[in-house]
């Protein structure tokens, strides 16, 4: 069988068909803390998300066979959304289920506590959004909703360097008392959707553009990834998100760093990684209109182990200046791993040298 026939096939028998802890539809996922020896089986509806969003973008360069298969999976996954919906009933959403709440599912102490429940977020927002189909006026409604949890229309951002303070860029939460964060992958996937549906642009859009923009110039993507992006703290994929957003849309404010971000992506490369590292940086890439050298790889599962999209930062919300320097050792992150996920980034990467 053909790799990627393959990798799609594999994706669609990870699909949960109900099983222990994972919903019909949704992918499982774990979270992780190696360093405590921490590991619990996550119903978190993010992987299913993003994972539905690659395939539906890949389906014009996939077999027939395949074609069919992310259909099913897509449908499967959407089914999954209102679980995730926003408690009130709003058209937001959250990374665990809302009604009732379902923070930090399966685990023994922090789902105990209110503390640790998460406000509705604009990155789980957004792609659900992409993956299903919104009505203009969901479109509209979420666009100001988005303005409303801007920096600045109701709080100032801290926990960033001093010159973005003034940026009206978009923040990670919604929620009313939720701190304000800029996120560099966050709002490369919120551009996204304002791109993909063609919604007006406003301050807020360039001024999130110009905090992509400017940790890509300052080389501060490279050196501090952590306070680039809370969510993604590390380099590989901040590269991913930022070349897949100007890879899809013609972006002015962002054709500047193009060329550094080709060469930095480059430069990477030729230090050891990872696979699924140096598949993400291949990826990027190819969708900046750089040819990779062709090869058919083979990945299996022990390639996928330890590899992480993203994290929560269990101290990154306190503003002491001491915690929030703690806030950067793994010691006090959790991280998500998911099989399916991985096997998704390779279908993106076969498809796209495929299509070289």
């Amino acid at each position: 069988m053909d790799l990627l026939d393959d990798c799609i096939e594999r994706i669609a028998e990870l699909q949960s068909k109900g099983e222990t802890y994972f919903d019909e539809g949704l992918f499982p996922a774990q979270r992780i803390n190696r360093l405590i020896g921490y590991e619990r089986p996550d119903t978190t509806v993010f992987f299913t998300a993003i994972i539905v969003f690659t395939l539906q973008k890949l389906k014009p360069l996939l077999s027939s066979k395949s074609q069919q298969l992310v259909d099913e999976i897509a449908q499967k996954g959407v089914r999954t959304y209102p679980k995730f919906q926003n408690k009130d009933g709003l058209k937001t959403y959250n990374f665990w289920k809302t009604t009732p709440s379902k923070h930090f599912p399966n685990g023994r102490l922090f789902r105990r506590f209110d503390h640790f429940r998460i406000p509705d977020d604009t990155d789980d927002t957004a792609m659900i959004y992409l993956t299903s189909s919104p009505t203009q006026g969901e479109l509209r409604w979420l666009k100001e909703k988005l303005s409303l949890h801007a920096n600045g229309t109701k709080q100032r951002i801290r926990n960033t360097y001093p010159e973005y303070r003034e940026l009206k860029a978009y923040s990670t939460w919604f929620g009313k008392n939720m701190y304000i964060e800029f996120d560099a992958c966050v709002l490369t996937n919120v551009l996204y959707c304002i791109y993909e549906y063609q919604l007006p642009l406003n301050q807020h859009d360039t001024d999130s553009l110009a905090y992509i923009r400017s940790v890509i110039e300052t080389d501060r993507y490279l050196t501090e990834p952590f306070r680039c992006a809370h969510q993604y703290p590390r380099t590989v994929p901040i590269i991913y998100h930022v070349s897949r957003l100007m890879g899809a849309f013609q972006i002015p404010e962002l054709e500047p760093v193009c060329e550094k971000l080709i060469s930095d992506t480059q430069h990477l490369l030729r230090k050891p990684h990872s696979v699924m590292d140096e598949i993400c940086l291949k990826i990027a890439l190819m969708r900046l209109g750089v040819k990779v050298k062709s090869e058919k790889r083979k990945v299996e599962a022990k390639d996928f182990e330890g590899f992480y999209f993203f994290i929560a930062g269990l101290l990154t919300a306190y503003e002491n200046p001491l915690l929030y320097r703690l806030a950067v050792s793994p010691l006090f992150q959790m991280r998500w791993e998911c099989e399916a996920h991985c096997r998704t980034l390779m279908a993106e990467y076969l498809a796209l040298q495929q299509n070289q």
